[in-house]
């Protein structure tokens, strides 16, 4: 008995092992997840303010702390960022939004899923604008628009 007990904990501490749920594999996952949540964090921090000279970070629309990544299998993740507007009633938080996605979709070079939000309580709006910048198609029609497209353009440049 003792050495089917052996057999079978040995068994089961491969199978483990191989499928990363061992100490070890776990022990990476956050780790893995958090240099993905940088690699976020630093490409959307240097997007600048739509009516202002400075960056979303300079301004605290972006921090550190509102990017998650997930992992939902084993070659794609799901990027989820919760950003501040300014102000309440900020009239170009839609704008920011966009800037985000259309940031992320060129540059971001692991495969992922991404999900914007408006951080909860901070935006008179929030519900609404989380949906508008959540949906593929009137994403697609806001970028067709050329006046739109430019400031989004000026927005993500990166600066020299």
């Amino acid at each position: 008995m003792e050495r089917v007990s052996g057999l079978l904990s040995w068994t089961l501490s491969r199978f483990l092992w191989f499928s990363g749920l061992s100490e070890r594999g776990a022990a990476q996952q956050p780790r893995i997840m958090e240099e993905k949540a940088l690699e976020v964090y630093d490409l959307i921090r240097t997007i600048r303010d739509p009516e202002k000279p400075n960056t979303l970070e300079e301004l605290e629309v972006v921090t550190e702390s509102c990017v998650e990544v997930l992992k939902i299998n084993e070659d794609d993740y799901l990027v989820i960022i919760r950003f501040t507007p300014t102000v309440p009633h900020c009239s170009l938080v839609t704008l920011i939004g966009l800037c985000l996605r259309v940031k992320l979709q060129r540059c971001l070079l692991f495969k992922h899923t991404l999900e914007i939000y408006i951080s909860e309580g901070t935006h008179s709006t929030e519900e609404d604008i989380n949906k508008q910048i959540n949906d593929k198609e009137q994403v697609a029609a806001a970028m067709e628009n050329p006046n739109l497209r430019e400031i989004v353009e000026q927005c993500v440049l990166e600066a020299d």
